[in-house]
């Protein structure tokens, strides 16, 4: 029977173990048991006050728990695999990951406050307090350049303005979403479908690394879980509960990012949406979303602020112009703009001619301040 959720009772998490280790242990263990996930373990904690209690707990006492059956109370009255519970520990330490039960108070608190809280995170990297002021980016992991676009310029302007952007590392929009909260500087924090120390896709190994140094992974699944398909929607009400409004850039009509909006919904989180072009199908869930008044229309970052309760982004937060550029690829980088602009265009601006303009556009775009679309039309970053 898969794990269901169980209304959120603030005595499940109001633990203080006389001794915390073997408290870390025994919940790890009910985390390894064969269908007992997140509500059931909530369920278990409520009603005996410890995860060690729990263990110790006979079947006729496990099956009068809310959600837990004969077959499942006598799986956690057998567990014995110590040695797999170790082995989590081990592989943490390894790979630099700490646990965080729910009642530890590094634990986020807006994650605290939803119905269907986890019972422990796995970190890799740092939480901070500031992560409270949060908005996740989601969207379609086959976006437009549009979508791409906007992602990472909404993700920028926010974290230069102290936002913590999140999301959940897969391609597309969540991948745009965390690279420009990076570039700002900015704090950015990944959610994932798999354990902490199984990136996936493998191809952002590199950008989850990056993330660990602004932010950090999370994961509420044990370490070395797989990426598999049931994992994703599980992981999308975290998403959205780490976040105070969840920003959706482009959408289908079916995927992932409509699941992360309806369950930000449930979780009374602001929904915002970015419109799309009416033919594009890769905006026809967030113009729905807009339509049917499920998400509230946003066109620049200070809308977002604005619903943050932020005011207006300051003009010295804005980015600069990059240094060490040489003085034609200043010259380039000046002319161009956020929206493409074809090759003609940016020689009829700064005086050269399209083989020179070329050149130096390539250098930049070396340098990850600009990028070309088809059509030799170059947009800046």
């Amino acid at each position: 029977m898969p794990d269901e959720p169980f209304l959120f009772e603030e005595s499940a998490f109001d633990i203080a173990p006389d001794d915390p280790a073997e408290e870390l242990r025994a919940l790890v263990a009910l985390t390894l048991v064969p269908g007992v996930g997140p509500g059931r373990i909530r369920a278990l904690l409520a009603r005996f006050g410890s995860a060690q209690a729990a263990l110790q707990a006979s079947v006729a006492a496990l099956v009068q728990v809310p959600g837990i059956g004969a077959q499942t109370a006598r799986r956690i009255a057998s567990f014995d695999d110590w040695d797999a519970v170790d082995a989590q520990f081990e592989r943490a330490e390894r790979v630099g990951a700490t646990l965080i039960p729910a009642w530890d108070a590094r634990f986020p608190s807006l994650l605290r406050q939803i119905y269907d809280p986890p019972a422990l995170l796995w970190v890799r990297g740092t939480l901070a307090p500031e992560d409270s002021n949060a908005v996740a980016i989601v969207g379609t992991r086959r976006p437009t350049d549009y979508g791409l676009r906007t992602a990472r310029q909404f993700a920028a302007a926010l974290a230069q303005e102290g936002v913590t952007v999140i999301s959940g590392l897969a391609y597309g929009i969540d991948a745009a979403a965390h690279r420009g909260a990076l570039e700002a500087g900015g704090r950015t924090l990944a959610v994932l479908g798999s354990g902490v120390d199984r990136f996936y896709p493998a191809r952002h190994a590199r950008l989850a690394q990056a993330i660990m140094t602004q932010g950090a992974l999370l994961s509420e699944l044990p370490l070395g879980a797989a990426p598999d398909a049931p994992n994703f929607p599980r992981r999308n009400r975290l998403i959205s509960g780490l976040a105070r409004a969840v920003l959706i850039v482009e959408a289908y009509e079916r995927g992932g990012a409509l699941i992360t909006a309806r369950l930000a919904l449930e979780q009374d989180r602001d929904v915002l949406a970015i419109p799309g072009a009416l033919h594009n199908p890769a905006s026809a869930g967030t113009n729905r979303l807009i339509r049917d008044s499920l998400a509230r229309l946003v066109c620049s970052p200070d809308d977002v602020l604005e619903v943050l309760g932020m005011g207006s982004a300051s003009a010295t937060s804005r980015p600069p112009s990059p240094p060490s550029l040489s003085g034609l690829e200043q010259q380039l980088y000046e002319a161009l703009e956020p929206e493409p602009l074809h090759i003609d265009v940016l020689c009829e601006r700064t005086g050269l001619d399209p083989s020179t303009a070329l050149v130096y556009l390539l250098q930049l775009e070396f340098k990850g301040l600009v990028r070309q679309l088809a059509g030799k039309q170059f947009y800046r970053l």
